[in-house]
């Protein structure tokens, strides 16, 4: 079983004192945690490696244990994980001595979730020759959080809605405020896995993941859509009815509307988070040219193509 190097897992020397631990850690735990790095395996195994380690030097006790023994840990396990014949037999080397009082289970509970390394170490399997002159207090550690995703239309995210699911056969109800989005957490104090040594138990996290919807696309707080006209509402002008999330409205064409062009319809967009206020609808405009003419069509646009030249010459 291979030696872990808990110094070199946080990065930090031999010497480094408990708050240069303390701060090591948190760096890497912020880097590592599963909730920025969801999926991915190499990021999971190590923020649990950075957890075991922290676990061991931020506690004085194990650290003073992890540090005499260090990589002679096997050596330990030979004598038949006798601590008090090890430590005196290495004292020749400048060994020192330690008594842990208490059950070594206690650290983590049976089942911990550390490497096989450190429930060897420190586990149950090692407690023979530990002196128990007293018993400590059990130590209770916070159980893992969960994390699942929700699916919700882009109608409930606009007025919001409740969601009641069961989990572990208790029913639970959650709040989807109005202007909530896609990638939106929502956190569930006390519902995920179950603390060790009566410890608290971890959080659950509901990702919101809103559908798609084919008549709008999001952006921040507006929504896009497309709308087609004819070419002659684009150069006369004119009303057309737009659809919004709440049901149509009309709308004004300039005259001489382009193709491409992007007409906005204010409030008309999604609600902004925890406010009174909204965004904006976007409309993009699309002109539609005639696919076929009859011949008055025809002779009516040649003689508007007529005029126009005209008009161009006469301004040169």
């Amino acid at each position: 079983m291979e030696y872990k190097d808990y110094y070199k897992i946080l990065g930090v020397e031999k010497n480094a004192t408990p708050k240069d631990i303390k701060k090591a850690y948190r760096k890497l735990a912020a880097k590592y945690h599963p909730d920025k790095n969801s999926g991915d395996k190499d990021a999971e195994d190590k923020f649990k490696e950075v957890n075991e380690a922290n676990e061991v030097l931020s506690d004085p006790e194990k650290r003073e244990k992890y540090d005499t023994l260090g990589a002679n840990w096997q050596a330990y396990e030979q004598a038949g994980g006798d601590w008090r014949q090890y430590a005196n037999q290495s004292q020749t080397n400048g060994g020192r001595t330690f008594y842990y009082e208490g059950d070594p289970s206690e650290f983590f509970g049976g089942n911990s979730g550390f490497s096989s390394f450190f429930d060897m170490f420190f586990g149950e399997g090692n407690q023979g020759g530990f002196a128990n002159s007293s018993k400590r207090t059990r130590q209770g550690f916070t159980g893992n959080d969960i994390q699942a995703e929700l699916p919700i239309t882009l109608l409930e995210a606009y007025h919001g809605s409740k969601r009641t699911f069961e989990l572990n056969g208790q029913k639970l109800r959650i709040t989807i405020k109005p202007g909530s989005y896609d990638g939106q957490q929502l956190k569930i104090k006390g519902k995920g896995q179950p603390g060790v040594n009566s410890g608290n138990s971890g959080d659950l996290y509901i990702v919101l993941r809103v559908n798609h919807d084919p008549r709008f696309e999001r952006n921040g707080n507006n929504l896009v859509t497309n709308m087609n006209i004819d070419l002659y509402t684009a150069v006369l002008g004119g009303k057309i009815k737009i659809p919004t999330i709440t049901g149509n409205v009309n709308m004004s064409i300039p005259k001489g509307t382009q193709s491409g062009k992007t007409l906005r319809l204010k409030g008309k967009g999604m609600p902004k988070y925890n406010s009174n206020s909204y965004g904006d609808l976007l409309v993009k405009i699309n002109v539609e040219l005639p696919k076929s003419l009859n011949f008055e069509e025809e002779q009516l646009f040649k003689k508007l193509q007529q005029i126009s030249t005209e008009k161009r010459n006469s301004t040169v």
